[in-house]
């Protein structure tokens, strides 16, 4: 068991470590888009690539969602088909958001280093073809 300054410590050690070692400018919260970013989530049970829609208009949230729901097969079958829509996604925090995401398949933790190279190489693999398809689709996303 970690204190808590042990566990924020080997929080910021993992993502300076991946800065680092694989040092890339990601889209991220650059989408240019109202309610869209792409985010790594890493904590001590699992690891994701995702990308969140967290709208103030609820509205807007449904629109954005939809849109990307009818790239779904798309998304699917053409860069992952383990890719995960879940329209009622619960953060930490209890908040309800709309969220596609790609887990990371093997056994992770963020306070075990020996899963950390793994992790990265997921993200490495991930995030630049997730990106790609916004990239490739972001007209069709982009309807508000």
């Amino acid at each position: 068991m970690f204190s808590k300054e042990e566990a924020a410590a080997l929080r910021q050690e993992f993502w300076t470590s991946f800065g680092k070692s694989f040092p890339r400018k990601w889209l991220l919260y650059n989408t240019k888009i109202k309610g869209i970013s792409f985010k790594f989530v890493a904590d001590r049970k699992k690891a994701m690539v995702c990308l969140d829609i967290e709208h103030s208009d609820q509205i807007s949230i449904e629109i954005l969602y939809d849109q990307l729901l009818s790239l779904k097969e798309i998304l699917t079958n053409e860069y992952f088909p383990d890719v995960i829509f879940d329209a009622s996604y619960e953060l930490e925090n209890g908040k309800i958001i709309h969220r596609i995401y790609i887990n990371h398949s093997e056994k992770f933790s963020i306070y075990n280093k020996n899963t950390w190279r793994a992790c990265y190489e997921f993200y490495m693999k991930t995030m630049p073809k997730f990106e790609q398809f916004f990239y490739e689709y972001e007209d069709i996303i982009n309807c508000l």
